[in-house]
């Protein structure tokens, strides 16, 4: 049984789909914030979340017609974004692992003393301090939702490198928070 996926703005979509202009700036603000902060997140820089932005809705409105409508569009756009994020990492040449660490893919200790100064903009701000690999594994696997098979895939590692990249980024981050 195929399940049907109700899309809100599909009438603006094939609007899109005719060439209107005016239905694709529509689309465009609909959904850039939501994308810019998953971009945001992968690159942790504003001028790379802005251009992987622009890249994925330019590759997003010229592939529309290969919108099929079985996922919502903005699932549809945001897995194109998470691919535009990966692909400026990429570009930015970041390494998974800093040449000094070994591998290590057991799991850390799961204990975590909480401060009462833990802020929403503090733990940004301790993510955004994470090396490139370790923010891009814990951004697509605790606020993305992707597991370890889907971030390999996306970002053409393994599981245990996307395993061993969360629990270092896990581990990186208690130690920002506690200092």
């Amino acid at each position: 049984m195929e399940q049907q996926v109700l899309n809100i703005h599909d009438d603006l979509i094939q609007l899109c789909k005719a060439g209107d202009r005016d239905a694709h700036y529509e689309l465009y603000q609909l959904y850039s914030r939501a994308m810019f902060n998953v971009s945001y997140r992968i690159t942790g820089r504003e001028e790379d979340a802005e251009d992987a932005l622009q890249d994925a809705f330019i590759s997003a409105f010229r592939n529309l017609e290969s919108y099929r409508g079985d996922a919502s569009f903005g699932a549809w756009l945001k897995k194109i974004v998470v691919n535009k994020a990966i692909n400026v990492l990429r570009k930015r040449k970041y390494e998974l692992l800093p040449e000094n660490e070994a591998w290590d893919v057991s799991e850390p200790e799961q204990t975590v003393d909480y401060k009462e100064d833990f802020t929403v903009e503090r733990v940004k701000q301790a993510i955004a301090k994470l090396p490139d690999g370790y923010r891009t594994v814990l951004s697509l696997y605790l606020l993305e939702g992707y597991d370890h098979q889907e971030i390999a895939g996306i970002m053409g590692i393994t599981e245990s490198t996307s395993k061993s990249q969360l629990n270092r980024a896990k581990t990186k981050l208690k130690e920002l928070l506690k200092g």
